[in-house]
This record gives structure tokens, sequence and C-alpha cells, in this order.
């Protein structure tokens, strides 16, 4: 026979622990009667006398005696649990999931190496991807988003920098093509656009709107992609403006309509947020992107 009444099993503890149902319930914060319903259900469904009723009070039979000393190690062992849960909970270890975009990597990774330098004990599963990860379902701990802000009721969400993106060209297309002296100037000149979810960011569709399709030498779904594109000089495309690479040429570094600029969200989930790994993580990001410059302006 399997129980599954905890709650009348704990109750039946505490009469026997005290002797009388006044005490008992005025431990538990319930009402006599619910005390006895508890026992009289527990003993029917156990087809045995817990107790010896009598004027002064409860007296456990060697059943409710044995009741009592199984309650009492869960009850012990329920504690050490906890004690256990919260020391873990206080501490910064275990895995820790991570997800940005991939233009958002050269922020993001020094500063969980700076964060792991302060907690040696975590551990970090990066993940570098436009699909916004579920956080409910434990696919992200912290998720840094870019673009309108996520409306999820249930997940936390702060602002962590704004994205600026530039136009770039290498020093070997400009050497071939020349170098547009205005934006109109960009029809003659042969670019690098976007397909798929990447087309659909502000600043592409502000690129796309404005040239026609001939002018486009090649479309990509992946900001990787568009990236070796303009590096190796296949045409003129938008990059992270803080591109390390001497050889890549921001064309514009004036030019930042409102399409350019990017909000990037710091996203967790309620249940974690408060805990000393994800908040703690969180918390740092946010005083890390204080120092962030160049394509990112907190």
């Amino acid at each position: 026979m399997r129980l599954n009444m905890w709650t009348e099993i704990r109750t039946a503890a505490q009469v026997a622990r005290l002797g009388r149902v006044s005490a008992a319930a005025e431990a538990l914060g319930m009402h006599h009667s619910s005390v006895i319903r508890h026992i009289d259900l527990l003993e029917e469904r156990m087809h045995t006398k817990l107790f010896q009723r009598h004027a002064r009070g409860y007296t456990p039979t060697e059943a409710g005696a044995e009741l009592l000393r199984t309650a009492s190690r869960v009850d012990e062992q329920f504690v050490q649990m906890l004690g256990r849960i919260e020391a873990a909970d206080q501490q910064v270890s275990g895995q820790l999931i991570v997800t940005a975009l991939p233009s958002l990597e050269r922020y993001v990774l020094p500063a969980i190496g700076r964060f792991q330098a302060e907690h040696p004990q975590l551990r970090v599963h990066y993940r570098s991807d436009e699909r916004p990860y579920e956080m409910a379902s434990g696919e992200a701990h912290v998720a840094l988003r870019v673009g309108p802000r996520p409306d999820h009721p249930d997940y936390v969400v702060a602002h962590l920098a704004d994205l600026r993106a530039g136009l770039f060209a290498a020093t070997a297309y400009l050497e071939r093509h020349g170098r547009p002296a205005s934006i109109e100037d960009l029809v003659a000149h042969r670019l690098v656009g976007a397909e798929g979810d990447y087309a659909r960011a502000p600043f592409q569709q502000w690129l796309l709107d404005r040239l026609p399709e001939g002018c486009f030498v090649l479309h990509t779904p992946q900001p990787s992609v568009a990236y070796w594109a303009v590096a190796h000089g296949l045409g003129i495309g938008f990059l992270n403006r803080a591109v390390p690479d001497p050889d890549l040429i921001e064309l514009f570094p004036d030019f930042s309509p409102p399409e350019w600029i990017s909000p990037v969200w710091l996203v967790t989930h309620v249940d974690l947020h408060r805990s000393n790994k994800v908040g703690g993580f969180a918390r740092f990001l946010q005083n890390e992107a204080k120092g962030w410059r160049g394509a990112i302006q907190p």
C-alpha cells in the first residue's frame, strides 16, 4: 500500500509528540476539528489504530509510535535537504547557461572570463545564436537579446546597451571599386545583404528598402558569413562598429539613423533572477556594460 498523505502523517506525528489534539492544532496552526479529521482519515487508510484516546489526551499505540519515529526522521532529512539547497544557492558554482547574438561575443566572453576569475567553481555553457532560447524550460539562464523588448510575463528584462551597426568595406574592395562619398553613391557599388531572420534587423531593412536588388552580390542569413564576405572584399555590408580588423573601413562613421541602433536587453527568468549565480552574473554584466565602447553605447 502506498500513502500520499504526508500532511495527515505530520499531523498525527505532532499529536503523538505533544499528546493532546489542542496542542498539536496550535503548533500546526490548524483547527481542532481538522487535526481529528486527519487522524481519523489516516487510521482508516492504514486500517489500524494510531492512538488510545482518553480524558488526558492521546497516547500513541505501537503503530503510532512507529509513525512518530519515521516522521521525525523524514522531517530531519527535509531540514538537512533545505540546508544543502540554501547553501548551494548562496554559492556561485555549478552550471550557468548564457546566450547571446554572435555579434555580442566580443563583449560577453571577456565578461564571463572576469566573472569566472572571481568564481572559479562556475562552469559556463555559452550559446551564440540568433534563436531566442526558451528560459522557462532551462534552455538559458541569462540571455542577451537584440530588438524589441521581450514581453514574456515571467522574464525580468533590463536595458543593457545599444548595438550600433555601420557599413564597412575591406581595403581591397575600396582599392578596386573606390569609396562611396555618400549613401546615395551605394547604388553604384556591390553590397552584401541579408535574408531570413537576419533580414528582419531594422538596419538590414533600411538597406534593402533603399537599394535595388541588382546591387546585392550576396545574400546570407548568417552574420558571420556577412562578416567574412565583407572582410574578403566581396562587397560593402553592415558589421559591428567595434570591428578590430584594420583592413575593414567604416564608410560613414558620422551617420547613424535610428534604424542602425538596436537595443540590447538583459533577460533572466523571474524564478532564478534573485539567485546568487544568475542574479549575480546579471548584475556583473550590467556593471561591465558601462565600460563597453565602440559598437555599443551603454
